[in-house]
């Protein structure tokens, strides 16, 4: 028998034979990402319990094989998919979509979340309580993990709660001598073997009485609301190599083996005004941010940036996306999308995207009247919500910057109105990856980056170089305006060489002071700044767990032969 062979009879004999995929189509969905990343696996290992985890985890350390840990592969940089087929002793991807429990503590002010738990799932489970997660709509829509965001520091729209962050969370650690090691932060007292703790997790069989308030342990980024508000820092607010934010799970980005985060909740805002903004001149919407962080007692709600041509993009290409949230809400989207995934298996990668483009042209108007004229009028468009404590300062402000005429101008958006604005907003990440889908023919790649500029960037608009200008079909910016963090993407034409573009503009963002990625993660796209690096040697010094992530070694022990040693 072989290794590869042994290694799938043990871990058939942890979770059931149905839940070890092994073929090329079975495993095709959890091998390749949402926008990039490919290659072969050995096998797909789908754990229903925190137990089952722990073992199936302790088959593949003992069969020195290198480990992706994956939830539900909604990651935009490929860093929960292979890169390519030289992983040390072959890959086990660890899918951990059956894990998906939560329980909801402290009445309410905090959530106790499995690997699998998804952000649209906690959402509706908070309702009742009146309270939100870190992170709403965005992501949660395709059906993004809560303990994928925490350990990929992912940020979102709402300017005060800053990246997903916790200091509470249950993990364990492949130490170099090649043994796994349970670690319980959570703040729970759960008992001492790791299958003692795992079973009572599993089980939920623990009170109320047994939760420490851990007050020393923050569950989310405490400090943020402040830190945002520094306008003259010559550092972004937010990013991956930030280190104010990597702590244990908190940006591990697959390092780690995460079995539960605990985190804080937060009051759901009811009595809000949404301001919809267009301008020529964007000085204007820079003077709007520095004037709000600086004078104001509090940063606003959110302020969601979007270009006229991510506009136009959003509005072709999100089109069916935008009705089918509109319609049906988040809570069916998850589903729709593995029902989408698995038909692009059978029929070919693109078609339900080519389908479904197709059926998009049947469907009315989707947008507002005001919001069809600000298109025509502004390429600068900004959607500004904030607490109705302040919404007269913030009429009296927007009066004065966007006084309504040919430069700048604004309206106050009824509630269908703002629900629209923000949904569309939300669309122009897939719009992007659904233009590719259609135009084979004219487009190479996307090349996405996600970026953050200094707190004192007055100057946010990028200016391509004509060299590089020639290469774009289309150039999407949108992304949160108040925490200077933009999402830039790029559609490359026929022939463009993606790396060679996305490196020429790395060159310019390193001009501007910017950090990348922002709040996506490295993935396999971008590379570990050293104290990243440096904190994914101290999480895994064996190099086990997601070798290779940020474009370092993928060698056991960091080094960089492409062979591990193997068991027999």
């Amino acid at each position: 028998m072989t290794r590869e062979d042994y290694l799938a009879t043990r871990l058939r004999d942890i979770v059931g034979r149905r839940h070890v995929l092994t073929s090329a189509r079975a495993t095709a969905r959890y091998r390749k990402g949402y926008r990039t990343g490919d290659g072969p696996a050995l096998a797909v290992v789908r754990p229903g319990s925190l137990v089952e985890l722990w073992r199936v985890a302790q088959a593949c350390v003992a069969a020195d094989v290198s480990i992706i840990m994956q939830a539900s592969n909604t990651g935009l940089t490929g860093g929960s998919t292979p890169d390519g087929a030289d992983y040390p002793g072959g890959l086990v991807i660890i899918s951990t979509t059956r894990l998906s429990a939560l329980r909801v503590i402290r009445d309410g002010t905090q959530v106790l979340c499995l690997p699998g738990t998804t952000l649209n799932r906690l959402e509706q489970a908070l309702r009742p309580y009146g309270r939100e997660p870190h992170s709403v709509i965005g992501s949660s829509c395709l059906g993004a993990s809560v303990v994928g965001g925490v350990c990929n520091n992912s940020g979102g729209s709402l300017v005060r709660r800053g990246p997903a962050f916790t200091q509470l969370a249950l993990f364990a650690q492949i130490l170099p001598d090649r043994t796994l090691h349970l670690v319980n932060h959570l703040g729970i007292a759960l008992g001492d073997s790791p299958e003692d703790i795992l079973s009572r997790l599993d089980a939920g069989t623990f009170t109320e009485a047994e939760i420490d308030p851990a007050g020393d342990r923050w569950a989310h980024d405490h400090s943020y609301a402040e830190h945002v508000r520094d306008i003259e820092s010559g550092v972004p607010s937010r990013f991956n190599a930030d280190t104010r934010c990597l702590y244990e799970a908190a940006g591990s980005a697959g390092k780690l083996i995460v079995f539960a985060v605990r985190l804080d909740t937060f009051a759901r805002e009811e009595d809000t005004a949404t301001f919809y903004i267009g301008t020529t001149e964007p000085d204007r919407l820079t003077e709007l941010r520095r004037t709000m962080l600086r004078d104001f007692d509090r940063p606003p709600i959110a302020g969601e940036y979007m270009h006229r041509t991510a506009f136009d993009v959003a509005d072709r290409y999100g089109r069916d996306m935008f009705v089918a949230i509109e319609r049906i809400g988040t809570d069916r989207l998850p589903m729709l999308f593995a029902a989408k995934s698995r038909f692009d298996g059978l029929f070919g990668e693109g078609r339900s995207d080519r389908i479904m483009q197709w059926s998009s042209r049947f469907l009315r108007d989707h947008l507002p009247a005001r919001m069809r004229e600000y298109r025509s009028r502004f390429p600068h468009h900004l959607i500004l919500k904030v607490g109705q404590e302040q919404a007269e300062a913030t009429r009296a402000l927007l009066k004065d910057l966007f006084p309504g005429n040919a430069q700048a101008s604004h309206f106050e958006c009824t509630a269908p109105e703002a629900a629209k604005a923000f949904l569309h907003r939300f669309v122009a990440a897939g719009a992007a990856v659904r233009y590719r889908a259609v135009h084979t023919g004219s487009v190479e790649d996307i090349v996405a980056l996600d970026i953050a500029l200094p707190r004192n960037t007055r100057e946010w608009e990028e200016h391509l170089p004509e060299a590089l200008e020639r290469q774009v079909i289309h150039a999407l910016y949108y992304g949160h305006f108040f925490c200077q963090v933009f999402h830039q993407d790029y559609i490359v034409k026929k022939g463009t060489d993606p790396l060679t573009f996305e490196h020429a503009l790395w060159d310019l963002l390193d001009a501007r002071g910017a950090q990348y990625p922002a709040e996506h993660n490295v993935g396999h796209l971008y590379t570990a700044k050293p104290e990243l690096a440096g904190f994914y040697r101290e999480l895994d010094p064996r190099n086990q767990l997601n070798p290779g992530i940020g474009q370092t070694a993928r060698g056991r022990g960091w080094s960089t032969a492409g062979h591990g040693e193997c068991c027999s």
